[in-house]
C-alpha cells in the first residue's frame, strides 16, 4: 500500500529499505483517489520505532493511507526530540474537528499505574469519546486496549504474578468475522505486560465478542459490533528484535526478568531470535484496513 508520510519523517528511510512502498506528500497529490485518513495516537517513550513497527503493518494493501501522527499534550517526551514531535506530529486539539477513517491507540509503558494516575489520562478519555462521532474503526493496542476497556465498558485490569512476555498461541474463535480472514486455527503473536484484562469479564460484556484467545494468554483479539472498537491485548506489529531488545536492556539494569516465552531457539538468549508471528500480523491490519476501514467509510465524510 502506498503509505502517505512527510517527505523526511526518518521511518520512512527504514520502510524503504525493506522494500516497502511508501509515498511522500508530493507524489501523493498526483494521485486522483480518495486517501484514506488514519491517525496513529503514539504513546510509547520511543516513538521512532512504534512509527516504523505501525507503517510496516499497515503496508500491505494497494489502499492509499494518509497517517497523521498524535501525542497527547499533558506529557513531556523524555526520549524523543521535541523536535521530532513538533515536525512530524500534530495535537488532538488541531485535529479533533476533523473526520478519520481509522485511528490506532498504542500501547504505553504505564500499565502499573491506576488509570486515574495517568497524567494524560483526562485527554485519553476525551480522545476515546471523540473516536466515537469522528472515526469509522477505533483500534487500541495493549495499554490502549486495556484503557479502551476500562473507558467504554468499566472492566479493570489485574496485576499478573510474572510478566506475561513472550510469543504466545493463539485460538481463533470466529473465522467467519472478516477481521479473521486468513488466518490458521492456531497462530502465534507476541506479548509484553505486567497486567491483564480477565477473559471472563471481556465475555461477560454484551457488547464485545472475542475473535482469538490463548489458553496462556488470554484474550488477544474482541471488538464490538461492526468493528467500530477493537482491542488487540498483544504486540503483533513488534520486530523480530523486539523483545530480545527489551529482554536485554532489563538484564543489563539488574531486573528480576524471565526469558522471553517461546522466542529463542532452545530458549537460548544467545540464538537470534526466529521471527514467527509477521504473516498473521500482516492479515490482522490488511483485514482491518479493508474491512473495517475502508469498505465501511463513506467516500466524503458528512
Amino acid at each position: 500500500m502506498p503509505i502517505k508520510v512527510q517527505g523526511d519523517l526518518p521511518a520512512k528511510a527504514v520502510i524503504e529499505s525493506e522494500n516497502i512502498f511508501i509515498m511522500d506528500e508530493n507524489r501523493a497529490i498526483m494521485q486522483d483517489i480518495r486517501p484514506l485518513q488514519v491517525a496513529i495516537l503514539n504513546l510509547m517513550p520511543l516513538k521512532h520505532e512504534t512509527e516504523i513497527q505501525l507503517l510496516r503493518a499497515l503496508s500491505n494493501t494497494p489502499l492509499q493511507v494518509d497517517v497523521t501522527f498524535v501525542f497527547v499534550k499533558n506529557h513531556v517526551s523524555k526520549n524523543t526530540p521535541e523536535s521530532h514531535l513538533n515536525k512530524f506530529y500534530t495535537t488532538f486539539s488541531e485535529i479533533k474537528d476533523k473526520k478519520f477513517d481509522g485511528f490506532i491507540i498504542t500501547g504505553a509503558p504505564i500499565e502499573l499505574m491506576e488509570y486515574e494516575e495517568v497524567e494524560y489520562w483526562d485527554e485519553i478519555e476525551e480522545i476515546m469519546e471523540w473516536t466515537k462521532t469522528n472515526v469509522t474503526s477505533t483500534l487500541h493496542v495493549c495499554w490502549g486496549a486495556q484503557a479502551g476497556l476500562y473507558h467504554h465498558f468499566g472492566i479493570q485490569k489485574h496485576l499478573l504474578k510474572e510478566k506475561m512476555f513472550g510469543i504466545y498461541e493463539h485460538e481463533v474463535i470466529h473465522r467467519k468475522v472478516p477481521l479473521m480472514r486468513g488466518f490458521d486455527d492456531v497462530f502465534l503473536a507476541p506479548h509484553s505486560r505486567h497486567t491483564e484484562v480477565r477473559t471472563e469479564d471481556i465475555k461477560n460484556t454484551p457488547e464485545l465478542t472475542v475473535l482469538a484467545e490463548s489458553k496462556k494468554a488470554g484474550v488477544l483479539i474482541s471488538m464490538t459490533e461492526n468493528g467500530k472498537q477493537i482491542f488487540l491485548m498483544g504486540h503483533p506489529e513488534y520486530d523480530r528484535i523486539t523483545l530480545d531488545t527489551e529482554y536485554k536492556r532489563d538484564k543489563a539494569k539488574g531486573m528480576d526478568i524471565q526469558i522471553p516465552y517461546n522466542y529463542y531457539k532452545d530458549d537460548n538468549p544467545d540464538n537470534p531470535p526466529l521471527l514467527t508471528w509477521r504473516a498473521h500480523a500482516n492479515a490482522f491490519y490488511t483485514n482491518w484496513l479493508n474491512y473495517y476501514v475502508y469498505q465501511s467509510t463513506p467516500y466524503e465524510w458528512c
